[in-house]
């Protein structure tokens, strides 16, 4: 590991551990085991299930992209290899999965590196696309009150979910202004300039890609279907919990807590996650201590799942290290 990785990981242990302080500074034991033994196993079962069919979303939206290379893969084909990226991003530090996606199971799948890579950048920005668009529904439906949470208005994500939907349906009519701007920056700052050009050059060859025909509405819409079950992991998971008074603000946390996850952390982003998901709860009115436990609890539901099956996966099927893998 070299200084700047180290660093890396030392800042993200360092913010995690601040964010879980901030967590557990506001609750008692007493009241989070109350929470946690009150909770109705029959909407944390719903909640697994949710789980489940989202993931299985996921992985039919990665195995429509993959099929443009190897019209042979089915669902299954795809699903291990998924779950195991997953597991590992959530156990390992520099999302080790997705180097492990990307250069791991190219020989299994019949795929190139390259594919591979693509379809990591197109899951990106559908995923973001979903959260902003939850955000903004959700902002809209609390009202101004839980505005100053997210420091903004619901029409703002609404506006950044727009202008995304349309670089994925209209690629195309975005390349010229993206590579003007990307020539701009590079008369000031060259080797920037220069690096933004790549990533909007790489960026729109990938939404190309998969914006013949109907794909791209495929898999937007195999992406909402994702993020739907998703937020229902969060609402099944506030119902669980009877010392929760209001259980729809888990359509809040939905996407509050999955923005979180873009600070800095550690591996499961422990802490981060856990710090915004309860915050976004008692905005809403709840409890802290209930909140906390909701927020440990949707935690344990998204992280342990694709964690052990991908893990299993792993060990059954290993894989190559990336090293290898570039090197072949």
């Amino acid at each position: 590991m070299n200084a700047r990785k180290a660093l890396k990981l030392i800042f993200g242990i360092g913010l995690a551990g601040f964010f879980l302080w901030l967590v557990v500074r506001q609750i008692s034991l007493a009241d989070l085991r109350q929470s946690f033994a009150s909770a109705d196993a029959g909407w944390i079962a719903l909640a697994l299930l949710a789980f489940l069919a989202g993931y299985a979303c996921r992985i039919e939206r990665w195995r429509l992209m993959l099929v443009r290379s190897n019209p042979e893969l089915g669902w299954r084909h795809c699903a291990g290899p998924l779950l195991a990226s997953v597991a590992a991003n959530n156990v390992l530090p520099f999302r080790a999965g997705d180097l492990i996606r990307a250069f791991g199971f190219n020989r299994r799948l019949k795929i190139s590196v390259n594919t591979a890579i693509i379809t990591l950048f197109a899951e990106r920005l559908l995923d973001l696309l979903m959260v902003l668009l939850f955000l903004g529904l959700a902002l809209g439906h609390f009202g101004a009150d839980i505005n100053r949470l997210a420091g903004i208005g619901g029409l703002a994500p609404m506006a950044a979910a727009a202008v995304i939907l349309a670089i994925l349906l209209f690629p195309r009519v975005f390349a010229a202004p993206g590579r003007a701007l990307a020539q701009a920056v590079k008369r000031v700052a060259p080797t920037l300039g220069q690096k933004i050009l790549d990533e909007v050059d790489k960026g729109l060859n990938t939404l190309e890609l998969f914006s013949a025909g109907h794909t791209m509405l495929r898999l937007i819409l195999w992406s909402f279907f994702a993020w739907l079950a998703e937020g229902a992991v969060f609402w099944f998971a506030a119902l669980a919990l009877p010392t929760l008074g209001a259980p729809l603000a888990g359509w809040l946390a939905l996407p509050i807590g999955t923005l979180a996850t873009l600070i800095p952390s550690t591996p499961g982003y422990i802490g981060t996650f856990d710090y915004f998901t309860a915050r976004a709860m008692t905005e809403l009115g709840n409890d802290a201590g209930a909140a906390t436990a909701f927020a440990l609890l949707v935690h344990i539901l998204l992280w342990l799942p694709p964690t052990v099956i991908g893990g299993i996966y792993l060990l059954l099927n290993p894989t190559r290290t990336s090293q290898e893998a570039k090197a072949s």
